[in-house]
C-alpha cells in the first residue's frame, strides 16, 4: 500500500469516521480532538499497555469475523 499524502489521509479519515460514527458523531469527535491537548501517540501506547498482544489479536480477529458476516 502506498503512503497517502496529507489530503488523501484527511479524506480517508473523514470517510472512515463518517461510516462508523455518522456525520453528527464524527463532527463531535473532531471537535473533541481539537479542543483537547490530546496526544494520540501517548493515548494509543497506554491502550496497548493494558492488553496483551494475544488479547489485541483475538479482538481484531473477532472484529474481522463480524465485518465479514455483515458483508454477507
Amino acid at each position: 500500500m502506498k503512503t497517502m499524502n496529507n489530503t488523501e489521509l484527511k479524506i480517508k479519515g473523514y470517510q472512515i469516521l463518517s461510516q462508523y460514527l455518522g456525520l453528527v458523531e464524527m463532527e463531535k469527535f473532531i471537535s473533541l480532538i481539537q479542543q483537547d491537548k490530546f496526544d494520540y501517540t501517548i493515548w494509543r501506547k497506554s491502550l496497548l499497555n493494558q492488553e496483551s498482544v494475544e488479547d489485541i489479536s483475538k479482538a481484531a480477529m473477532n472484529e474481522r469475523k463480524f465485518s465479514l458476516r455483515k458483508e454477507l
